[in-house]
C-alpha cells in the first residue's frame, strides 16, 4: 500500500524529492524511502537528478521508469492508419501513418497485427514488451458479440466474432474505443480540453461523431454510445425517402459530412467534380454558391451543437475533423454567428482542435499510457507480494 501510495504520487506529479512525496502522500521520510528504494530495484521508478536553487543539500528526484512499459496508440479511419508508441511518459517513440486497409475485416486485421510489430521493432523492443494496446474505430465496440456497431464506413466489422481475431493476434491487452472519445481524451491531456472539465469534441469529417467529458471523465452512456450525434433527426431531409441511409449513417451525418458539403454544392449548382477544399476556397473567394453551401453546412453544425448545448451545458466545444481542417477559417465563422442566436444563454466558445490529426492517436496513447502503469505496477510489485 505504500508503495502504490508512493508510485501513484510519482506518477501524478514527477519528478519530484523524497521530501515532497512524504509531504503529500502523509507517509514518513522512511517509509517513503523504503517505498522508493523497493520501486528502484525492481525497476518502476528511475533517479533523474537534483531539484536546485533552494537552501541546503539539493533533493533527488524521482519519476517513473519510461522503459518500465510500452503503450500503442492506434487510429484505424478509411483512409488512413495513425499509430505510435511511447514508453510510461507518454513521450512518442515511433510514428507511422499508412494508408488503410479498410475494404474488410481480414485484411484490415493483419495490417493492424503487422503495423504493431513494426512499430515494436522500430522501437528496439519485442512485441511481447509492449504493455497496452488502445485502438480507435468508428463506432461503438460490442465486447459481448465481438464486433463494431454503428460503424459503416469499415465494412464488416459489424459481423459477430470480426473483433476477437484481432483481439486474440495482438501481442498485449487491447481496448477498442470510439475514436472522437479518443480524440475528445487527447484534447483533455494535450489540448484545449486541459484544465477544462466539461467540454464536448465535434468531429466532422468522412463521418461525425462527438466525445463527452463531464467533470473531468469521459462520459461513454449505458452501451457506450454517448456522443452518436450522427443519428440526431435534425438533418434537412426526409427520413422516409433516405431511410435505409440514414439508418446506417445517420439522419444528421447524410447532410453533415465531407460529402455532404460536396452533395450540397453539387445541388446548388456548382460543378459536379468538386472537393470541400474546392468549395472553401470559392466561398473565400465570395461565390455566392460555395457561401450558401458553407452556411447550409454551419446551420447544421448549429443545430447539432445547440441540441448538445441544450442538455450538457458544456463549458467549451472543440471542433475536428477533415472538413473543419480544410475550411475553418470559413466554417467556424458562420457558427459562431448562428449558434449565438439558436441558445438560451450565451454559447461556450467553439475552437477548432489544437491536434488536429493527431486527437486519436494522443487520446489513445493517453489511455494507453495510463493503463500501462497500473499493468506494470501489478505485475512488477502486488503480483508477487501475494504470491
Amino acid at each position: 500500500m505504500n508503495e502504490r501510495a508512493v508510485y501513484e504520487r510519482i506518477r501524478e506529479q514527477g519528478p519530484v524529492s523524497r521530501p515532497e512525496v512524504a509531504r503529500e502522500t502523509g507517509l514518513s521520510k522512511p517509509t517513503v524511502s523504503l517505498a522508493l528504494a523497493d520501486l528502484e530495484r525492481v525497476g518502476l521508478v528511475r533517479t533523474v537528478g537534483h531539484r536546485t536553487g533552494g537552501a541546503g543539500r539539493a533533493a533527488m528526484l524521482y519519476e517513473i521508469h519510461p522503459d518500465a512499459g510500452r503503450a500503442v496508440g492506434i487510429d484505424v479511419g478509411r483512409e488512413w492508419v495513425r499509430a505510435a508508441l511511447c514508453g510510461l511518459d507518454g513521450k512518442v517513440l515511433v510514428r507511422r501513418d499508412v494508408r488503410s486497409r479498410a475494404a474488410g475485416p481480414g485484411e484490415l486485421t493483419a495490417q493492424l497485427v503487422a503495423l504493431v510489430d513494426e512499430l515494436a521493432a522500430e522501437a528496439g523492443c519485442a512485441p511481447a514488451d509492449l504493455t497496452h494496446i488502445v485502438i480507435g474505430t468508428p463506432g461503438v465496440h460490442d465486447t459481448e458479440a465481438h464486433r463494431l456497431r454503428l460503424a459503416p464506413n469499415l465494412p464488416g466489422w459489424d459481423a459477430p466474432g470480426v473483433t476477437r481475431e484481432l483481439l486474440e493476434r495482438l501481442p498485449a491487452p487491447v481496448l477498442i474505443e470510439n475514436d472522437i472519445a479518443l480524440a475528445a481524451l487527447g484534447e483533455q491531456a494535450h489540448g484545449l480540453g486541459r484544465d477544462v472539465p466539461d467540454f464536448v469534441f465535434l468531429s466532422v469529417g468522412t463521418g461525425l461523431g462527438m466525445g463527452i467529458v463531464l467533470d473531468g471523465q469521459l462520459y461513454r452512456g449505458a452501451r457506450g454510445a454517448a456522443g452518436e450525434v450522427a443519428f440526431l433527426p435534425l438533418g434537412e431531409t426526409d427520413p422516409l425517402t433516405r431511410a435505409p441511409e440514414a439508418r446506417r449513417h445517420g439522419m444528421l451525418e447524410s447532410v453533415l459530412s465531407a460529402a455532404g458539403l460536396v452533395a450540397t454544392a453539387r445541388r446548388l449548382g456548382m460543378d459536379e467534380h468538386l472537393t470541400t477544399a474546392d468549395v472553401y476556397d470559392a466561398a473565400r473567394a465570395g461565390d455566392p454558391l460555395a457561401i450558401e453551401a458553407v452556411q447550409y453546412e454551419a446551420g447544421n453544425v448549429c443545430r447539432a451543437l445547440a441540441s448538445v448545448i441544450a442538455v450538457l451545458d458544456p463549458r467549451l466545444v472543440v471542433i475536428g475533423g477533415g472538413l473543419v481542417r480544410h475550411g475553418q477559417d470559413v466554417l467556424l465563422d458562420a457558427v459562431r454567428e448562428r449558434l449565438a442566436d439558436m441558445t438560451p444563454l450565451d454559447p461556450p466558445p467553439v475552437e477548432p482542435s489544437a491536434l488536429g490529426a493527431e486527437a486519436t492517436v494522443l487520446g489513445a496513447l493517453a489511455i494507453g499510457v495510463a493503463t500501462a502503469l497500473d499493468i506494470v505496477f501489478n505485475r512488477v510489485v502486488a503480483e508477487p507480494a501475494v504470491g
